[in-house]
C-alpha cells in the first residue's frame, strides 16, 4: 500500500534533482562531529560525497504539520507560553501533501547515508503519523518496520473538547537492512515486578520464579524430542534444551519438580538483568525547555544505547535543541547536527559549550554553515514549488503495491 497525492516525485528525480549546497566552515576542524546551518535538504545531498553508507544511526524529530510558528524569547522557550517580544525560533507551516513531500524527500537522502546496520528513529505526532508510516514504508520497506513506538509525552490534559486527553506521540523506528545493531535494551524490574514473578524463596533466602522445559513445536529428528527421565515433552512441543543439559541442571538444582512429577528450570530473581524494553516509553518533555519541542535527553541516550556503539556516527538532521547531539557526545558517539534557525544553532552551542570537560572529553566540532546566495537560491526554489502545488493537494490510498 502506498500513499499518493499530486506533485509526488519520483525516487530518481528527487535523488538526481536536488542540488548540492555549498558549505563554508565556520570554525573548528575536521573532528567528525559537525554542526551545519542551512537547509538540510541540498546539505544532505553534499553529505552524500562523504557518508553515503556511513551514518549508523539517525534520529529525527521534523516538524508536525501544525501550520504554527514555534517561538523563544530570553527567559523562556515553550510551545505554549510566549510573549510578543519573543523570536520565531522555527516555523511549522507546511501542510497536507507539501508537508509529505517535504518529508519524503528528505528520507530518500537519509536511507542512502545509513549503514547495512543502521537504523532511523522518526519522532512525529499522532495527527500525521499514519501518513507518515506509508512514506517510511515506502522509502525504507515494510520488511525493515521495528516498532510503532508511543511516547508519553505529559501529564494527562483536561482540555475542553469533544474527545480524549492526547498525551503520548509516537516515534517510527526502521532500519536499513535485516541485520541492525541492536544492544537489546533492558529495564530494572519494579519492586511490584519483584513480588509477582518471583514468588518463590529457595533455601538460601533467593528469589526465583520457574518455567517449563519445553517449548512449541515438536522435533522429529533430534534429541530435543526424545525421551528424559523417563518423559517426552507433551505433544506438540519439544525440550528447550538437550537431554545432557537438562540433567546437568537437575543435578545442580536447577530444576524443581512438582509434586506430581512435573520438572520446571528455577530462574532466579539476582540473575535477571532487568526485563525487556516495551514499546510505550514515558519520557515527558522538559518542563522548561532550551527550545521549543526539545525532547528529552534520557529518551535520547536510551535510543542511542539501543541502536549504537561506541565511536558509531549519529545523524540529527533536524537537531533543534540539539538534544541528539549531546546524548551523542556523553555516549562517545560521533554526530552531525543540521538545522537552518539562527536560534536553534545559537541553542546546540550553548548546550555543547555547558557539557563540563572534566566529565567527558572536550567537545570539538566543525560548524559550518550554507553559503549564502546558495541558501537564498534554494528558498526561491523551495517556494515557487510551494505555491505551484498548494492548489493540488488530494490524497488516496492505493492498495496496488506491497512494499518488500
Amino acid at each position: 500500500m502506498i500513499i499518493s497525492y499530486e506533485n509526488k516525485k519520483s525516487e530518481e528525480d528527487i535523488l538526481a534533482q536536488t542540488v548540492n549546497a555549498k558549505l563554508k566552515t565556520v570554525f573548528g576542524g575536521k573532528t567528525g562531529n559537525k554542526l551545519i546551518q542551512g537547509d538540510n535538504l541540498p546539505i544532505l545531498k553534499t553529505l552524500l560525497d562523504e557518508y553515503t553508507g556511513k551514518v549508523d544511526l539517525i534520529y529525527i524529530d521534523p516538524p508536525f504539520a501544525t501550520n504554527g510558528h514555534f517561538k523563544i524569547g530570553e527567559d523562556r522557550a515553550s510551545t505554549i507560553s510566549s510573549s510578543g517580544d519573543d523570536d520565531i525560533a522555527y516555523s511549522d507551516t507546511l501542510i497536507g501533501a507539501d508537508f509529505l513531500e517535504f518529508l519524503r524527500e528528505r528520507l530518500f537522502f537519509l536511507r542512502e547515508l545509513l549503514s547495512e546496520n543502521g537504523s532511523i528513529y522518526l519522532h512525529i505526532d499522532y495527527k500525521v503519523g499514519h501518513y507518515v508510516k506509508l512514506i517510511m514504508d515506502e522509502v525504507f520497506g515494510r520488511k525493515n518496520f521495528r516498532n510503532d513506538i508511543t511516547r508519553i509525552k505529559c501529564n494527562p490534559k483536561n482540555f475542553n473538547r469533544k474527545a480524549y486527553g492526547n498525551v503520548k506521540d509516537l516515534i517510527l523506528f526502521y532500519s536499513k537492512s535485516e541485520n541492525p545493531t541492536w544492544n537489546n535494551p533492558r529495564v530494572q524490574y519494579t519492586v511490584e515486578d519483584e513480588a509477582r514473578l518471583f514468588k518463590k524463596v529457595d533455601k538460601d533466602g533467593r528469589s526465583y520464579t520457574t518455567i517449563p522445559l519445553h517449548a512449541p513445536g515438536e522435533t522429529a529428528n533430534g534429541n530435543t524430542g526424545r525421551e528424559w527421565k523417563g518423559i517426552k515433552p507433551p505433544k506438540g512441543r519439544h525440550w528447550r534444551s538437550e537431554p545432557a543439559l537438562l540433567e546437568e541442571w537437575d543435578k545442580t538444582g536447577l530444576i524443581e519438580w512438582s509434586s506430581n512429577g512435573v520438572p520446571r528450570k528455577k530462574i532466579f530473581l539476582d540473575e535477571k538483568d532487568g526485563k525487556k524494553m516495551q514499546d510505550i516509553w514515558e519520557f515527558k518533555d522538559p518542563q522548561y525547555p532550551n527550545y521549543p519541542t526539545e525532547k528529552n535527553l534520557d529518551l535520547l541516550k536510551l535510543i542511542l544505547n539501543a541502536s549504537s556503539n561506541e565511536g558509531d556516527l549519529v545523524l540529527d538532521c533536524f537537531c533543534g535543541s540539539g538534544t541528539t547531539l549531546l546524548a551523542a557526545q556523553e555516549l562517545n558517539r560521533k554526530w552531525i547536527g543540521i538545522d537552518q534557525s539562527d536560534q536553534a544553532i545559537k541553542t546546540v552551542k550553548k548546550r555543547l559549550d555547558s557539557i563540563p570537560a572534566n566529565l567527558f572529553s572536550k567537545v570539538e566540532f566543525e560548524m559550518l554553515e550554507q553559503v549564502e546566495k546558495d541558501l537564498a537560491k534554494e528558498k526561491s526554489i523551495q517556494s515557487e514549488k510551494l505555491f505551484e502545488s498548494r492548489e493540488k493537494i488530494n490524497f488516496s490510498l492505493h492498495p496496488s503495491q506491497v512494499m518488500q
